[in-house]
Order: C-alpha cells, then sequence, then structure tokens
C-alpha cells in the first residue's frame, strides 16, 4: 500500500524531538494537514509551537504532532500507486491508510487549512461512516481553518486561482528564478497576490525552479473541495467530536448568511448523543491564520487540546 509522505515532532514531558518516523502507539496524536500547493513544512513552526504549548499545559501528556504532505503535493507529488481520482475522499483515505501501515492509533486531533480543512471534514464523516474499517476511531476534534464548510461559491476569487492553475500547465520551462513566474502570471492578468502564493510553491532543482506540486493532480483536488458540502456533518456532528471553525473576519469569504449559519449551530444545545460545533474569529489575520496569528490560535487551541490528556 503506498502512502504519502510526513514528518513527526514527538512532544513528552521528558524530551521534544523531530524525526521521520516512529511506531510507538503510546502518543496522542495531532494531525495537521495543509493547503493547496503548500506542504507539511507549512504548518513546522506552529506544530512546534503548538506541541510545546500542550506539553506544558499537561505535563504527563506524551504528543506526536505529524505533519503530511498531501498526495500531489510536496514529498508526495511524485508517489505512484494512491487511489484515484484526486479527489478529497481519497486525499482523506490517505490518511487512514498512513496511521494504518504504520500502526499508529488514531488521531485524537486532525487540524486543516483550507483545502486541507476539507480534507479533515472528510477524514471525520469517513470515520463515522465505517469506511476506513471498525478499528478506526474518531477524532476528538477537528479544527478547520479559514475554509468554508460546504460548497465554495463561485467567486471572482476561486474563479482567478482556478484559471491560473490551468495557466500553469503552459508555463515554459525551465523556470530560471521565482521573481520570473511572478512577472510572467502578472503580465497574464494576474493579480500580484496570487502570482507571489503560487510562485511561493516552487523548489530550486539544479540551477532553476520547479513546481513543488503536481498541476494536474491539484486542480483535481481544488474541483473536488470545492464542490464538498459538510454542512450535514456540523449539523450533526458524531458523538464524543467537536467541530472547531476559525475563521477570518474577511467578509469576502465569510459573508453574513454563513457567520449566522455557523454561530446558530455553535449555540445550539446538545448532549452526550451527539459531538458539537464550535466556532472561533481570529482578528487581524490573513488567510494562513497560523502564520500570521499564531499565538491568538495557540491561545484558542492549547485550552482544549490540552483537556484530552
Amino acid at each position: 500500500m503506498s502512502v504519502i509522505a510526513f514528518d513527526e515532532i514527538i512532544s513528552s514531558s521528558s524530551s521534544s524531538s523531530s524525526s521521520s518516523s516512529s511506531s510507538s502507539s503510546s502518543f496522542r496524536t495531532i494531525l495537521l494537514i495543509h493547503g493547496l500547493l503548500g506542504c507539511g513544512n507549512d504548518f513546522a513552526d506552529f506544530a512546534h509551537s503548538l506541541a510545546s504549548s500542550v506539553s506544558t499545559s499537561h505535563d504527563s501528556a506524551d504528543w506526536r504532532m505529524v505533519l503530511v504532505d498531501l498526495r500531489n503535493h510536496g514529498r508526495s507529488t511524485d508517489i505512484k500507486g494512491l487511489s484515484q481520482p484526486d479527489d478529497t475522499i481519497n486525499a482523506a483515505k490517505d490518511i487512514a491508510n498512513l496511521v494504518k501501515s504504520l500502526e499508529w492509533a488514531w488521531p485524537d486531533v486532525v487540524i486543516g487549512h483550507s483545502l486541507g480543512g476539507k480534507v479533515a471534514l472528510q477524514y471525520a464523516l469517513s470515520c463515522a461512516q465505517g469506511d476506513y474499517g471498525d478499528s478506526a476511531e474518531l477524532p476528538k476534534q477537528v479544527w478547520v481553518l479559514d475554509v468554508v464548510p460546504g460548497k465554495i461559491p463561485t467567486t471572482s476569487h476561486y474563479a482567478e486561482i482556478e484559471k491560473a492553475l490551468y495557466k500553469l500547465k503552459t508555463v515554459p520551462s525551465p523556470i530560471h528564478s521565482k521573481e520570473w513566474l511572478v512577472d510572467h502570471l502578472i503580465n497574464l492578468g494576474f493579480s500580484k497576490f496570487l502570482s507571489e502564493w503560487i510562485s511561493s510553491s516552487l523548489k530550486r532543482s539544479g540551477d532553476h525552479e520547479t513546481f513543488y506540486f503536481n498541476i494536474d493532480g491539484v486542480i483535481e483536488m481544488f474541483k473536488s473541495a470545492k464542490d464538498m458540502d459538510y454542512w450535514a456533518l456540523l449539523e450533526h456532528p458524531p458523538k464524543g467530536t467537536e467541530i472547531a471553525i476559525v475563521r477570518t473576519e474577511s467578509k469576502l469569504k465569510w459573508d453574513s448568511d454563513l457567520v449566522e449559519r455557523l454561530d446558530s449551530l455553535a449555540k445550539r444545545e446538545t448532549d452526550e448523543s451527539t459531538g458539537k460545533v464550535s466556532v472561533h474569529v481570529v482578528a487581524n489575520s490573513g488567510h494562513y491564520i497560523h502564520k500570521d496569528q499564531p499565538q491568538t490560535l495557540l491561545q484558542i487551541m492549547t485550552p482544549k487540546i490540552s483537556s484530552l490528556a
């Protein structure tokens, strides 16, 4: 069985270290899933801070932070044999297969940013449906960072992203520098912000730059994630699971109807027969909350995650 690439950060009462593999099942696991065109390393700084924060809050707990490279991204770009098609369901299944192959305990916490947030929701849904087998255990917490849980409307912003991804298929190679690609995309009519974001996903290879993702694969993943709708999961969260939506103040992404719908779910009375939804707003942050406002995010997450120990 093919598995996606990952890194680990191990944090315990006695030590804190990084490694690429571990067969121990004694750790509580926090799994972090990056966004479109990213890789696991995008979460590295935040994961180290979170490991330190939860360990300080509960000295007796041993934590494993797992930073994955989703299919078609980072070191998973060239991995063969992953289930097809390249959609959100199979991206989530990759995570379950990783857990099974390494014989880890199932993750207690799953954190996903943007595209990774949709994958995190699908992972929870598939666990609840029994898609990963009888041994699979639901995460106790699912953290969804700045992505709409339902179908994403075809606004100009998302339309521009999809158009830019298709244009990448026509970019001449070799790409000599990130600056060249930024200028090239701007000349094609894309915004400077979008052009710089795409160019940040280049990797140096010899005397030129190369994409650190598979273009065709990420296009399919983007289209799939955009069309997936997890409102039913939020309306009926599985017993024992909290789904925490962390959003920015952006009115472009989070319109009043969305905000009202989420707040209504968070305020709803629940009992032990069902899970719950919480909503957290991070002020003065861009899309990358874990980079723009890491301390605020830690203050939100640490008490909740530490309560699991």
